[in-house]
């Protein structure tokens, strides 16, 4: 079986390539972008970059990019020059699914403030329409819960809360996350303005016409792919 591994670092390292001194960079969550984050704190220890400030999207990307010796403020109204993340499903045209690490909330509340968005994953992650592998995650609030889901599946129909163990999976904002299942052929633009309507949905995992590029790593070497 081909170990993942070896090829999201290289992906992640091409990303954070693109870092340059000065930057406020997005920081994203997951096990790929753990590496990028690395990456970005072994070339600040070596002196290659200064002035960097990074905006985590999860409490453990925070303390991860605290651990490597990078200065970690809050998001406020200020742009990013650029963010560095994880996905888990990339469409032709940079269409993404994200949210299975549980940071959807805060990664679109980041992401959408950066001037580029550099995607990083492995070639398992390029799909041809959005839905074909992964679920999508829809993040709810917890008061009310039972009736939310309700009205999702009267949306989409095929899914379940996210429970690991005897309790549900609850996110760095306090909610839960449902896990939809699409419908193949879905209208996914149609399909996010309807879920963002719905009554007890805090966010969804669609990143729709964010991505800039996607360093995509396969054992013939890292794609880079542009929108």
């Amino acid at each position: 079986m081909l170990d993942l591994e070896p090829l999201k670092k290289e992906a992640a390292l091409r990303a954070a390539a693109l870092i340059e001194s000065g930057m406020r960079v997005g920081l994203g969550t997951g096990s790929t972008a753990k590496y990028a984050i690395e990456e970005i704190g072994r070339r600040v220890r070596s002196g290659e970059l200064s002035g960097i400030v990074g905006v985590a999207t999860s409490e453990a990307s925070d303390a991860l990019a605290r651990e490597v010796g990078l200065t970690v403020e809050p998001l406020d109204p200020r742009p990013l020059d650029i963010a560095i993340d994880g996905a888990d499903e990339i469409a032709p045209n940079l269409d993404l699914i994200k949210g299975l690490g549980g940071a959807l909330l805060r990664e679109k509340l980041t992401e959408v403030q950066a001037r580029r968005l550099i995607i990083i994953a492995d070639h398992s992650k390029i799909v041809g329409q959005i839905g074909e592998k992964a679920p999508l995650p829809i993040e709810i609030a917890r008061f009310g819960f039972l009736s939310t889901i309700e009205r999702l599946r009267q949306i989409v129909p095929g899914g379940r809360l996210r429970q690991p163990g005897a309790q549900p999976y609850v996110t760095d904002n306090g909610n839960y996350i449902y896990d939809a299942q699409l419908r193949p052929g879905s209208d996914i633009a149609a399909l996010e303005r309807e879920l963002k309507g719905t009554l007890g949905v805090v966010e969804t995992g669609l990143f729709l016409g964010m991505a800039e590029r996607a360093f995509v790593a396969s054992p013939d070497g890292v794609q880079e792919l542009t929108r």
